[in-house]
C-alpha cells in the first residue's frame, strides 16, 4: 500500500468516524470469537410467556411478548384498526383478493364476538389461500416458465406450481413440504405428486447455447441448488464457502462440498403425465416411426450424404432451433458419431428438410395416432453415483480431495450410514433438531404480515445478519410450529388473531424518534401490494377476474414489442376468453422478458431465490396503472359496472366505486374531488366528442358519460390506498 493511498484511507476513515460510523480494516475483523455459539446455532427453547401490566390488550401469547418489550420502552400499542380495514387486511393477506361490497356489508352486520375469528377460518379454507401463499413460496423456489440465459426457451414446469398451491391449501406439514421438494422421488413408493414436488430444484436456469461446456453449467445448477437450499431452509449464506472457508460463519469449504455431494448425484429427467395405456400406445407408435426412419438408408444409401449436406447448410439460428440432442451430435464429425447420434440427426433431417416431404407425410400418418402426453420436470437419483471433489478456489476444473456427503459440524449430526443420499439430507434438514428451519420459516411468515421479519436479514441468520428484535418470541413461534405438527395454517391463524396484527397502521408522531422503523411493533405497517396482487385487485374490482385454479400458464395482454427485447424474439399470443383475466400467479413468466406490469411493481426476476421482495415507489408505477392497456381495460369495465349495478345518482356511484376498490365509503372531501373531476371530464368531452376512445358503452348509457366515468375509474385504480394493505 502506498503512503498516499494509506493517507487517503485514513482521511476517509476519520471522516466517517466524524459522522458516528466506525471503519475496520481487514477481512476477518467482524468475525465472532466463537461462531459456533452464535444464537442461531443454539436450539430454540420455549421461554415463559411474559407477564404484562396492560392485561386487557393481549389476545394470545404473541401479544405478551410484543407488549412486554413495548412496556419496557414505555410505549403503548396502537388502537385496533376499524372493522373494514381489518377485513380488507385479512382478505389481502390470506387470499390476495379484496372483499366484495356484499361481503363487507355482511361482515359489518355480524354482531357475534367471534365474527373476526370465523372470517379467518373461512379465508384459510378458501382455495385462493394456496394461490396467495403459493406465490410467496414460488419466489423462494425461483419459479419461472422459461429456461433463462440468452435463449430463454419455454419450459413445462407449471405442475410444480400447482403442487405448491395444493400443498398449502391442504396444509401439508411444513417438514413434509420440505422433504417432498428436496427428495420426493426417493420416498418409499413415491407418488407422482411427490415426484412433481422435486420441481423445486428443477427451477434452475438451463443454458442451451451452442458450444458451451455442459459440465460447467451442470455444476452451476448444483451451486444454485445449494445456495437456494441454504437461503430457503437454513437462512445461511452457504455459497460464501464455495471458494474458501466461510469468512464469518462456521462452514468450511470441505463442508460446503460435502453438502454439494447430496445434489451432485441428481439426474434431470422429464417424466410423462399419463396413464399406463397412453404411455404404452405412445411408445409403440414412436417405435414404429423410428423403425421407418431407421430403414431409410437401406432403401436409399444416398441419404447419409444428403443429411450431411443439409447439416452444413443450416444457419446458426436454424441449428439453435433444433433439440439439444441434435446439437450435441453436431459436435462430432459424422464418422465419429455413435449409431444413436447418427439416428438422432437422421431423424431431425427427415422431419425438417424440405426435400423430405414424402417421408414427412408418411411419418405424420404414423404419429397422428399417438396420444398427446405432457411431461413434468423432476429430479431423479443416478444409479451410479458421481464422485464429488472439493473444487480448488471454486474452479470446477481443479479437483481437490474427494469428499463424501455430509453436513456442517456446527449443526446436528446426520444419522449414521455409508450411502447417504438426498432423502437422508432432506430428513436431516426437516428434523425438529435443526435449530434453523423452524426459526427461518416462522420469521418469513412474520415478514409477510409485518413487512419485516423478527430477524430483519431473513436470508442470513449467521453472525453477519441482524439480531432478532424479539428473540424470545422468535423461539416461542419456532417451538409452536413444531408442536403444532409443522402446520403453517396454525401459524397463520395465530398471527392474524393477535392484537399486534390487528393494530392500526396509522403513523405516530411519538414513535418518530423512539422507534422510527417500527421494530417494536407499536402499530401495524402499511404495505404496498405485491405485483401480482396489484393486478388481481384491478381484475376483482372490475368484475373481470376468472377464479379458475391451476393449469398451464396464460398470456394476458402486454405492451407490443416486449418479446423482441430478448436475444431470441418470441411470440406472445394473448390468451382468449376467460384465460385473459386469470390471476397473475398464472401469467407465463419469461426470465429474459418478464411481463412489464409485474416488473414495475418489483416482481423478482427468478434468476435466483428471492426471500424478500423489495418495495419501490416510482412514477412508472402510477403511469402503468393509468396507461397500461390491461389497466385501462379494467377501468373501462369498472366504469361500466358502476353505471349498471349502482343507483343512478353520482353520489351512490362514487360510493359503490369506492367500495369495489378500497372496501369503504368515500369521505365528503373525496366525493367533492371526484365530482369535480367527473364534471370537468363531462364538459370537455361534450365539447370534443372525437376524443372519446372507441369503446362500446353499456346498453342505454351515454358514451360521453361512460368515457367520463372511465376516467374516474382510472383514478380510483391508481389510488395509493387501492394498491396498499393498510
Amino acid at each position: 500500500m502506498t503512503t498516499r493511498f494509506f493517507l487517503y484511507l485514513t482521511r476517509w476513515s476519520l471522516s466517517l468516524v466524524a459522522f458516528g460510523l466506525t471503519v475496520t480494516m481487514g477481512a476477518d475483523s467482524n468475525k465472532p470469537a466463537n461462531p459456533a455459539k452464535h444464537w442461531a446455532f443454539i436450539p430454540p427453547r420455549r421461554a415463559p410467556v411474559p407477564t404484562v401490566s396492560m392485561t386487557a390488550w393481549p389476545r394470545n401469547a404473541i401479544d405478551r411478548f410484543v407488549l412486554a418489550r413495548l412496556e419496557k420502552e414505555k410505549i403503548k400499542p396502537a388502537p385496533e384498526a376499524d372493522r373494514v380495514t381489518l377485513m380488507r387486511r385479512l382478505y389481502l393477506d390470506l387470499i390476495g383478493l379484496p372483499p366484495t361490497p356484499s361481503e363487507v356489508e355482511a361482515f359489518l352486520k355480524e354482531s357475534t364476538p367471534d365474527s373476526y375469528e370465523r372470517l379467518v377460518e373461512r379465508l384459510l379454507e378458501s382455495p385462493h389461500h394456496g394461490e396467495r401463499w403459493g406465490r410467496w413460496w414460488l419466489d423462494v423456489a425461483r419459479y419461472a416458465d422459461s429456461n433463462g440465459y440468452s435463449i430463454d426457451a419455454p419450459r413445462t414446469i407449471w405442475r410444480y406450481r400447482d403442487w405448491v398451491v395444493d400443498a398449502l391449501n391442504r396444509d401439508l406439514p411444513f417438514d413434509e413440504f420440505v422433504v417432498s421438494q428436496l427428495a420426493g422421488d426417493l420416498l418409499p413408493e413415491a407418488t407422482l405428486e411427490q415426484k412433481i414436488a422435486t420441481g423445486f430444484h428443477r427451477n434452475t436456469q438451463i443454458n442451451q447455447e451452442g458450444g458451451i461446456d455442459k459440465e460447467q453449467f451442470r455444476i452451476e445448477s448444483v451451486f444454485d441448488r445449494l445456495a437456494t437450499t441454504g437461503s430457503a431452509f437454513l437462512g445461511l449464506t452457504i455459497g460464501c464457502a464455495q471458494c474458501h472457508d466461510h469468512k464469518f460463519d462456521p462452514i468450511t469449504q470441505k463442508e460446503y462440498y460435502r453438502l454439494f455431494a447430496f445434489f451432485n448425484n441428481a439426474d434431470e429427467p422429464e417424466i410423462p403425465i399419463a396413464s399406463a395405456d397412453q404411455i404404452s400406445q405412445a411408445e409403440r407408435i414412436e417405435a414404429e416411426g423410428s423403425a421407418y426412419i431407421k430403414k431409410l438408408p437401406e432403401k436409399d444409401p444416398m441419404v447419409w450424404g444428403q443429411m450431411v449436406a443439409w447439416e452444413q447448410s443450416l444457419t446458426p439460428a436454424q441449428r439453435q432451433a433444433l433439440s439439444q440432442q441434435v446439437r450435441e451430435a453436431f459436435d462430432f464429425a459424422f464418422e465419429k458419431r455413435t449409431d444413436e447420434q447418427k439416428q438422432v440427426v437422421l431423424t431431425a433431417y427427415v422431419e425438417q428438410a424440405p426435400a423430405n416431404r414424402v417421408h414427412q407425410t408418411a411419418l405424420a400418418r404414423i404419429r397422428r395416432q399417438r396420444p398427446k402426453i405432457e411431461t413434468a420436470m423432476v429430479m431423479r437419483e443416478l444409479r451410479q453415483p458421481r464422485d464429488t471433489h472439493l473444487f480448488v478456489k471454486g474452479d470446477f476444473t481443479r479437483h481437490g480431495e474427494k469428499v463424501t456427503p455430509g453436513v456442517p459440524a456446527v449443526l446436528h449430526p446426520l444419522p449414521p450410514g455409508d450411502k447417504l443420499n438426498r432423502l437422508d439430507f432432506a430428513r436431516w434438514l426437516a428434523s425438529a433438531e435443526n435449530p434453523l428451519l423452524a426459526r427461518v420459516a416462522v420469521n418469513r411468515l412474520w415478514q409477510q404480515y409485518f413487512g419485516k421479519g423478527i430477524v430483519e436479514t431473513e436470508n442470513d441468520f449467521g453472525s453477519q445478519g441482524a439480531r432478532p428484535s424479539h428473540p424470545e418470541l422468535l423461539d416461542w413461534l419456532a417451538m409452536e410450529l413444531t408442536s403444532q405438527g409443522w402446520s403453517l395454517k396454525a401459524m397463520h391463524r395465530l398471527i392474524v388473531n393477535s392484537a399486534a396484527y390487528r393494530q392500526s397502521s396509522h403513523a405516530r408522531v411519538d414513535l418518530e424518534t423512539i422507534d422510527p422503523n417500527n421494530r417494536l411493533l407499536a402499530r401495524q405497517n402499511r404495505l404496498r401490494l405485491d405485483a401480482e396482487v396489484v393486478r388481481d385487485v384491478g381484475l376483482a374490482a372490475s368484475g373481470l377476474l376468472t377464479q379458475k385454479l391451476g393449469g398451464p400458464p396464460v398470456f394476458p395482454p402486454q405492451p407490443d414489442g416486449v418479446m423482441s427485447l430478448g436475444q431470441v424474439k418470441r411470440e406472445w399470443r394473448t390468451s382468449p376468453g376467460a384465460d385473459r383475466y386469470r390471476r397473475a400467479l398464472y401469467t407465463f413468466f419469461f426470465r429474459a422478458t418478464p411481463h412489464p406490469a409485474l416488473v414495475v411493481f418489483d416482481a423478482p426476476d427468478s434468476f435466483s431465490t428471492c426471500t424478500r421482495r423489495m418495495r419501490s415507489n416510482t412514477p412508472l408505477q402510477a403511469l402503468t396503472l393509468l396507461n397500461d392497456g390491461a389497466f385501462y381495460e379494467f377501468a373501462r369495465v369498472l366504469a361500466a359496472r358502476v353505471l349498471t349495478e349502482s343507483e343512478r345518482s353520482d353520489a351512490e356511484r362514487f360510493r359503490y366505486a369506492f367500495h369495489l376498490c378500497v372496501a369503504r365509503s368515500p369521505t365528503v372531501q373525496e366525493v367533492q374531488r371526484l365530482n369535480d373531476l367527473l364534471h370537468t371530464e363531462l364538459n370537455e368531452l361534450r365539447l370534443q366528442p372525437e376524443a372519446i376512445r372507441t369503446a362500446k358503452a353499456p346498453e342505454g348509457a351515454d358514451p360521453v358519460e361512460f368515457a367520463a366515468w372511465t376516467t374516474v375509474a382510472r383514478v380510483l385504480l391508481n389510488l395509493d390506498e387501492t394498491i396498499t394493505r393498510e
